[in-house]
């Protein structure tokens, strides 16, 4: 058994996806990051950088302790060094792999955090910052494109966590759609994962966790998001 502690954002949803993939037996712990639940110190003994998501894993491989994990990049490597997928085993496919976990870690999704806080949750509109984050925000899917040009999928022929870990980047944020048309590769890789029925399985828990999902921010809200701690 897997204890997920999860919230519908891009972050939570690689790790729904992997799990739907592969069928492993977990159990969903919501954590309301409006409500500051993140916070919690039972929470904070999982994940001390108060994010989600985290896990805690029942049945590791050592037999010992439930093992906890935080980190959404940490726990997909984890989850697929436990069940021996969606990470290749030769030392080619795992490096391109890795390469590319760590890139959408590093990029893809502090980047795109950022471009979605300064165009959508900001108080006041900074046009230097909007410009910034969008930029690179534009860049990273250029180089997602090249590399979907020769590939399939990120690190290769096969779907596996680096794509996880970037596709719920990609038009994370309903105000700020992908420029698909100027990315074809990047349109045609983001359908293939959504085609995919594990993909909406994870998808579904969403509303059923969230249902108040897409309304504007309370000041609450606002403060256990945004505020400092």
């Amino acid at each position: 058994m897997i204890d997920l502690y999860y919230w519908p954002t891009p972050n939570g949803h690689k790790i729904t996806l992997f799990l739907e993939e592969t069928g492993l037996d977990y159990r969903l712990l919501p954590v309301d990051i409006g409500k500051g639940d993140q916070f919690q110190p039972a929470f904070l003994a999982v994940s001390p950088n108060n994010k989600m998501p985290a896990i805690v894993d029942h049945a590791p491989a050592d037999g010992g302790a439930p093992l906890s994990v935080f980190e959404s990049g940490a726990i997909l490597l984890y989850l697929a060094e436990k069940t021996g997928r969606f990470l290749p085993a030769d030392p080619r496919g795992r490096a391109a792999t890795l390469e590319w976990l760590f890139w959408q870690m590093g990029g893809l999704g502090p980047m795109s955090g950022q471009m979605g806080h300064f165009n959508v949750y900001a108080p006041e509109r900074i046009p230097y910052a909007i410009e910034r984050y969008d930029s690179e925000v534009r860049r990273l899917h250029r180089v997602m494109d090249k590399r979907l040009a020769g590939s399939a999928y990120l690190a290769g022929d096969d779907y596996g966590i680096a794509d996880m870990a970037s596709y719920p980047w990609i038009g994370a944020y309903s105000k700020l759609p992908a420029d698909f048309d100027a990315f074809p590769h990047l349109h045609r890789w983001h359908q293939a994962i959504a085609a995919r029925p594990a993909t909406r399985r994870a998808y579904a828990l969403g509303p059923t966790i969230n249902p108040e999902a897409g309304k504007p921010l309370s000041e609450e809200e606002r403060r256990h998001l945004f505020g400092p701690r």
